[in-house]
This record gives structure tokens, sequence and C-alpha cells, in this order.
């Protein structure tokens, strides 16, 4: 029995003594797996840590939290232990110690992890001292997420929902105690109630309180840099803007297309007929002009009362008697200028008004404007109508009175827009194309008493051909013939074409339909595709022609893009592209109606991303959708303007085809 015990504890001694010291060394030691003040790591080397966060300290097994506080010291430059705050996470495998005083600046510190450090199950560790010096970095947002889409401040915020929801990454663990009264969200009005929740210690989500937020509105997401004072760390503050998004729900009565352009030509006829100034019959310049009137604007007014009549918005004697007094006006009361009208003109007196400097004469492109109405108001009008042939003769008289030759200056091959008995031809503006002028040469032309050569066209308004492009441009799939700037703004296609045709009209130098077709379209293409990412663009919304702005007036396009959305831009290309300013006009009034539709009609313009809506009315703009809307859904003005023998025989003259 001696001989089998002594044989079995050989057998354990030579076992044991097999077995490598380092394994059962290793099974009783704890790995330290991370050693942090706040977010820098000091475990790899001595290094530089910030002033205000806690020491970070992860092991590979749960810790016996009764051994951490005394084996756990964070001691400073004068061999002083500072007083720590215990916490653990990661299910005990990893302690947060957060100093109850704020590091000084610039300072050494020691963190000693004593070797009496122990694991729930006894594991040990053998201890470790590691020093880092003090910074104070700056805070600053690593991240923002609206609705999980992360924020570009450097890219304009869009489309953002009524209710959204905002998550803010922070460089470094903050609270929502520290931060909840230095963030807000705002617009002109006010504050927008917040409400917080901490996700990670750096993270925290914001969401909106109460009410939503306004469709189509900017606001401003703010950090204040006093946000520094409170984390005792340098932060910079950080803002940025963000647009929500349209209200898709009808703000009126839905109706049929036709109905709606009915509408929208009626509502729109009411500025001619209510802004008429009541001794001259002429519309005024704008809603706000008082005793100025235009003649241009007027042009196209008249043009609208042809069309109102036909539409029953008034009666046709009601019409007659408004154009018969506006006739009158213009023969015997309104300042000429060699038969030439002025831009402006006091509505009561029917003295020139200046434009501008130097421009207190004849403007020859308005006064085409006007000529233009005048005739189609001629060739609507009843010869054997006593009152109406009295009209024609009258008008008759205006229009053969227009001395086209004279504003050649002397017989040059090129007609100019103003002369002034005050300044001569001071202005020295040649009117050539492309633009909205081709009407004052067909009108030159077709002047029974004062034409002009066909060469006045060809060589002064072609420019001796260049208005052509000689390799025919494309933007968006579309070929211009004229043009390189993407065609200019859409009102080149309108102003001439409320009354000369362009459907089947060409020359040496283009196809106008197929001209105003692509111009249309590359307008269009272009909002959509919102090169300069402004608010409220796109395949519904566009149309970049002059207007009003929220910084005075400008002729908008895709080369002069302010982020501005005129009504009138679309709505008069409807014969041009159907489709497409039917979507608009849609937009226009169910979607954006509450901002944009009034007595008159659509407003004159809006952009969006300037929180800017106008609340002007041009006469100069509705004209165009009056009488554009007209011709797209029965050509009246069109064939009315196209019967008048003479612009037959000057269109003839200038070489087109119709």
């Amino acid at each position: 029995m001696k001989r089998i015990l002594e044989k079995i504890i050989i057998v354990l001694l030579l076992f044991t003594c097999g077995q490598d010291d380092s394994d059962i060394q290793e099974t009783q030691l704890m790995q330290l797996t991370a050693l942090r003040v706040g977010t820098v790591n000091i475990l790899s080397q001595e290094t530089e840590a910030p002033i205000n966060a806690p020491i970070v300290i992860s092991f590979n097994e749960e810790l016996a939290q009764s051994s951490v506080s005394k084996n756990v010291q964070l001691i400073n430059a004068t061999n002083s232990q500072l007083e720590l705050e215990f916490s653990f996470i990661d299910q005990g495998k990893t302690v947060s110690a957060m100093p109850l005083e704020v590091l000084e600046q610039n300072a050494q510190y020691r963190i000693i992890i004593g070797a009496d450090i122990k694991g729930l199950n006894g594991e040990s560790f053998p201890g470790i001292e590691k020093s880092f010096t003090t910074i104070n970095p700056p805070v600053f947002v690593h991240k923002v997420f609206i609705d999980d889409m992360e924020v570009n401040s450097n890219t304009r915020i869009k489309d953002i929902s009524f209710n959204p929801s905002f998550k803010v990454a922070f460089s470094q663990p903050v609270s929502t105690l520290q931060v909840n009264d230095y963030i807000s969200i705002s617009d002109e009005n006010g504050f927008v109630q917040l409400v917080s929740n901490q996700v990670l210690d750096s993270v925290i989500n914001y969401t909106i309180s109460e009410t939503s937020l306004t469709p189509l509105k900017k606001y401003n997401f703010s950090i204040s840099e006093e946000l520094s004072e409170n984390l005792s760390q340098p932060f910079s503050g950080y803002e940025f803007s963000f647009y929500t998004q349209l209200d898709s729900t009808f703000k009126f009565p839905e109706i049929t297309d036709d109905e709606l352009l009915t509408k929208i030509q009626e509502q729109t006829f009411k500025y001619f007929w209510d802004f008429g100034h009541p001794v001259s019959g002429l519309a005024r310049e704008r809603n706000t002009s008082g005793e100025t009137v235009t003649s241009g604007g007027s042009g196209f007014g008249i043009m609208a009362i042809v069309v109102a009549i036909e539409r029953g918005f008034i009666t046709r004697q009601e019409g007659i008697d408004r154009l018969d007094k506006i006739i009158t006006f213009l023969g015997e009361d309104a300042d000429r200028f060699h038969g030439v009208w002025s831009h402006w003109l006091n509505g009561t007196s029917g003295q020139a008004i200046p434009f501008s400097a130097n421009d207190d004469g004849g403007d020859l492109v308005e006064t085409a404007f006007m000529v233009q109405g005048l005739l189609t108001v001629r060739q609507y009008l009843n010869d054997a109508d006593g009152q109406e042939a009295s009209m024609i003769t009258k008008i008759n008289a205006l229009w053969e009175s227009v001395e086209w030759d004279w504003y050649t200056q002397a017989g040059q091959d090129v007609l100019y827009w103003h002369w002034s008995p005050n300044f001569g031809w001071e202005k020295n503006h040649k009117i050539t194309g492309w633009n909205e002028a081709l009407i004052i040469y067909v009108l030159a032309a077709s002047s029974p008493t004062h034409t002009i050569d066909v060469e006045v066209y060809t060589e002064g308004w072609s420019r001796s051909g260049d208005m052509k492009n000689s390799n025919s441009n494309s933007y968006y799939g579309h070929i211009l013939d004229l043009r390189s700037d993407r065609g200019g703004p859409l009102f080149f296609s309108h102003y001439s074409f409320l009354g000369l045709d362009p459907r089947n009209l060409s020359d040496q130098f283009a196809n106008y339909w197929t001209q105003n077709v692509n111009h249309t379209l590359i307008n269009r293409d272009y909002c959509a595709q919102n090169p300069l990412n402004y608010v409220g663009y796109g395949t519904t919304s566009w149309g970049l022609t002059a207007s009003d702005n929220n910084n005075g007036y400008s002729a908008h396009s895709p080369d002069n893009d302010r982020g501005v959305i005129t009504p009138t831009a679309a709505i008069s290309a409807l014969p041009y592209a159907p489709e497409e300013s039917m979507e608009a006009i849609r937009h226009f009034y169910y979607l954006m109606g509450d901002k944009l539709w009034g007595e008159y009609g659509f407003y004159d313009a809006f952009n969006i991303t300037e929180n800017w809506y106008a609340s002007s009315y041009l006469a100069i703009d509705q004209g165009p959708i009056i009488c554009m809307v007209e011709n797209h859904r029965t050509g009246l003005l069109w064939d009315l303007f196209m019967s008048a023998p003479e612009v037959q025989a000057g269109l003839t003259k200038l070489g087109f085809t119709y």
C-alpha cells in the first residue's frame, strides 16, 4: 500500500512540473484593454489630454468594484492625490473615474492603477502608471443628422419634414444638462420648443415639441458659443440653416384645367380693368404707381381687353369704351417724339416721365409693344359700327405717324432705342438681337409711311448675322439657333409674340417656333437641375424672367439666377410647352396659392430661399399671361395681328415665311 501511495505522489509531481508556469499565470491575470482621458488614448505613450474629461479604464474581465477606489489614483505635479468619482459600465469591465475638480491646464498628471485591483473572480493585475499633460482642447460639433440625413453645412439644406428629429454628436462627452440651454431652432418669429434625450455620452437627440414647423420656411439651428463657459472649454459656436418641405395639400378646390385657365385670365385681367388710369385708361406701371402709366404694358393691356370681351369678362361695349378712351388719349394728350411715346407717362396730363437718366423722350421698344396692341385691336374692330370705325381711323393715324426711320439716327443700318429733345441720342442704345425686340423691326419694316430698309434688319438687328449661333448651341439636349446664354430671360419669347405668330415663322436666321420652344425647355430644365441649389425650384416650379425680386428688379435667367421664380414666365410659355407649363400652373395655384394668388391673379414673383413673396403686380408681366394663354387656347391674338396686311407685307419684305 505504501509503495502505491509513493507512485501516486511521484506521478502528481511529474504532472505538475510538466506544466508551463506562464499558462497558470495567464489564467490568473487581467488584461488592461484601454486607458483614455476623454477620447485620448494614453495607454501607448505619454500624451496630451483634455482638462475636463473622465479617465476611462477598461479590462477584459469584470472588476471587483470594491477594489477599484483604493487602486485607481490621479496624482498631480505636487504629488497630491485628486478625488475621483467612479462609475461602472460595460458589464462592470470598464470604470469611469471623473475628477471632482477641473484639472489645471499645461500641467502633468499621473494615473496609477495599483497591483491590488482585482477581478470579480480574483483575477490579479500587476499594476501600471501612465503620465499625461493637460491641455484645454476646443469642443466642436462632430456631426449633425436631421431625420437620419447627415448635415453638410456647406450646402443648402432643403425639404426637411415638419416634425424633424435632430442628432447632435460632439467631439467629447457632454450632457443634456450642459447643452440644452445653449441650443435652439428659430425663425424670424422666435424659437421652437425642443425636447432632448441623451443617446451616448457625446450624442444628444432633439425633437420638435408641440407644434410642427411651417412649410417652405427657413429655420436656423444654432448652438451658442456661450456653451464654452458651461463646459470650461473653448467652443466657437455652431449653426446652419435649413428649409422645410412643401405642404402638398391643395389650397383651393380642384377644378378642370380649362376652368383654371379661365380663372387665371379673368383674375389677371382685373389688373388692367381696375388699375386703368381714370383719365387716360392706360395701365399703371404697377399696382402702386399712382399717376405713372406705361406705354408698353398698356399695349399688352389693350390686347387683354380684346380677350376679356371674347371671354365675357366684360361686355363688348364696356371694352370698346375703354379702348376708345385710351386711343383718344394717346393721340390727343400723350407726349410723342417723332411719333414715339415715352416709356412712362403721366396718366392725367400725358407728359413724359423720365424712365432713367437721359431717358425723357421716345422709347421705340415700348412704342412697338403699344403698336402691336393697336393693330391687333384695329383688326378686331367692326368698321360697320360708327364708334368702332372712328377708332380704326384714330389707330391708323397713330400707327402711320410713328417715325421708325427717324430712329435709325440719320440713316444708319440699325434702329436706336431712345431719342430725347433734351439729350438727343445720348443714350446711344442700338436695338440688336436676339432679345425681346423682334417686333420692333417687323413693325418698322411694315410701316406704310416710315419704313426701314431691309439692311437695317439684316445688318443692324442681326448684327450682320452674328445674332445666329455659328454652331447651334445645345443645352440639356435642346438646340438654340439664337443666343449662347441658355436663351436669356423668358420674356424674349413672349413680348414680341403676343401678336406675332411664331408657329410657322422662319427667316434666314431661325425657325422662331423651334427657338421659343427650346428656349422654354432649357429654362425649365435649368430650374429642374437647379445648379445653385435654390429652394423651391423643380420640374413643376420654374420660370426665370424679368420681374421684381427681394432686392429690387432684375432680368432673371440661367445666367442671372437669383433664386427668383416668376409665375408669368412659365404661364406665358403655355403655347410652347403645354404640359410643362400646365404642371407649373397647377403647382403655383393649388400648392402655393396661399402665398402666390391674390385679387389680380398671381403675384409677380417669389424667392423661397430668401423667404420673400411679392405683393406687387406689374403690367408688363400681367399682360403676357392673359394674351399667351389665349393664344394657346384659341390663337385669337395671333390671328388678329397676322391678318393686318401691312404686317404681312413687312414680314415678306424682311424675308420671313409664315
